[in-house]
């Protein structure tokens, strides 16, 4: 949702905040890995039990997945490198956020209740590899009522509320789940429309007469006798 709707919009904002971290001799790179150890620090602190704490990390984590962009095109160095190591960062980093929420319910819930952020990351892994295995295909799979950027404040909020920590993340899977179903429908409607005609619709080249291969026989026995 926040893709289709505010990316753009975002980017355009970001664009002279890349350009200064470019003159800095920031690069995109460092500005990723930073947002990787950001991740590595809130998943510590959540897991402690010190959830506010773990909520500022979690902004901290943000603030670099949404300048490496910027000062990549500030620099003009987006490479299919760039974007393969922003990918991996962004799933390894769910991990590590959610891996740390598990830890903090298995340490202060009983039951099982610890798996539902497993849930929640296996949801929204199935997620992201929906949107790369159909643009892999050529397809659109953009889009979603929970995206990346939306668990990131939903997630946000359990944090600073504690109280329905629970309850938020009961309603982030339910959420996460559905965007899987949207991009599901979303893909197999344009493979749909993309796949090829059946045999008896595809065009034929129309067979030759008996008589039209007659004629062109005898014409070629003809051009033969004249030229030989």
């Amino acid at each position: 949702m926040f893709d289709g709707n505010w990316r753009s919009t975002v980017d355009r904002g970001l664009t002279p905040i890349g350009q200064s971290l470019r003159r800095a001799g920031i690069s995109a790179d460092v500005i990723t890995m930073t947002g990787i150890v950001m991740a590595g620090v809130a998943a510590f602190t959540i897991g402690s039990g010190y959830l506010r704490v773990g909520l500022l990390f979690l902004v901290l984590t943000g603030v670099p997945d949404a300048l490496d962009g910027a000062v990549a095109r500030a620099s003009g160095t987006g490479s299919t490198r760039g974007a393969f190591l922003d990918s991996v960062s962004d799933r390894f980093t769910d991990a590590l956020l959610f891996g740390g929420v598990a830890w903090y319910l298995a340490s202060t819930r009983p039951g099982r209740i610890s798996m539902l952020p497993v849930a929640i990351l296996a949801a929204a892994m199935l997620v992201s590899y929906e949107r790369a295995k159909a643009e892999s295909l050529g397809f659109d799979a953009k889009g979603g009522i929970m995206e990346r950027a939306e668990r990131f404040i939903v997630l946000a909020f359990g944090l600073l509320f504690n109280e329905i920590l629970i309850g938020v993340l009961w309603v982030m899977l339910a959420l996460t789940v559905v965007t899987a179903g949207q991009r599901f429908v979303k893909v197999w409607r344009q493979a749909s429309d993309d796949r090829p005609l059946p045999r008896s619709r595809q065009r034929r080249r129309p067979r030759r007469s008996s008589t039209e291969s007659l004629w062109r026989q005898r014409m070629r026995e003809r051009r033969a006798l004249r030229d030989g």
